[in-house]
């Protein structure tokens, strides 16, 4: 993924945060996060794991796996997660885990949420994640669209509300890993995928006893 995101040789990597929650390697996961990403948001799973949310909100595989994730957890990378916030923004751009509106929970999945979700906030381009699935929703014309790889947005033609995707998990029936590629100094955003090896990682996260839901969705992208 990140040889993928090198090819295009960006100024910056930014995420969008639930860095850890359901994959296997937790701890490895922050460290590359920790020394690659120039910036970084936390997610309702990351505070989950850190004990700031409660687990009884969360679906029973999705809260077995936060707390096998709390237990292995090292200190390093749990002072990571615990810097880091659910909402930022860098260069004019508005950055939240999940919308303006509420940059922990919200879900926007929906053309009416994502047009309110704009109105709450004067960024011209707004990410967010949580969803897991690639989106983009231009104030313009209010339309929300699947991301589809290789599509591009100008940036110049209104406000945008874009998803880049999920890395890890991705929810749209396409298992490759999900990115979004922003040029700023053009005025577009590609949104790009990448494969990778599924199979391994259904493996470790059997061999650490975690859900076998999180790993079966995997191959299906859902």
């Amino acid at each position: 993924m990140l040889a993928s995101i090198g090819r295009d040789a960006p100024d910056e990597l930014w995420c969008l945060g639930d860095l850890v929650g359901y994959g296997p390697r937790p701890n490895r996961c922050c460290a590359v996060v920790a020394e690659r990403a120039d910036v970084c948001l936390i997610g309702n799973h990351d505070l989950a794991v850190l004990g700031r949310i409660d687990l009884e909100v969360f679906a029973p595989d999705a809260a077995e796996s936060a707390l096998w994730t709390a237990g292995v957890l090292e200190a390093e990378p749990r002072a990571f997660l615990e810097s880091l916030a659910p909402q930022g923004a860098r260069d004019g751009v508005g950055l939240f885990h999940a919308s303006p509106r509420d940059p922990v929970w919200e879900y926007v999945l929906s053309s009416d949420v994502a047009q309110a979700a704009l109105a709450a906030t004067e960024h011209g381009v707004v990410l967010v994640g949580h969803s897991h699935v690639a989106l983009r929703f231009g104030l313009q014309d209010g339309t929300l669209a699947l991301g589809a790889e290789g599509s591009e947005v100008e940036l110049a033609r209104g406000r945008w509300l874009l998803n880049p995707g999920s890395v890890g998990q991705p929810r749209d029936g396409d298992p490759r890993a999900a990115w979004l590629l922003l040029d700023l100094d053009a005025g577009r955003a590609i949104f790009r995928r990448e494969p990778y090896d599924i199979a391994r990682t259904q493996a470790e996260i059997r061999e650490r006893g975690l859900p076998e839901p999180l790993a079966a969705r995997l191959g299906h992208g859902i």
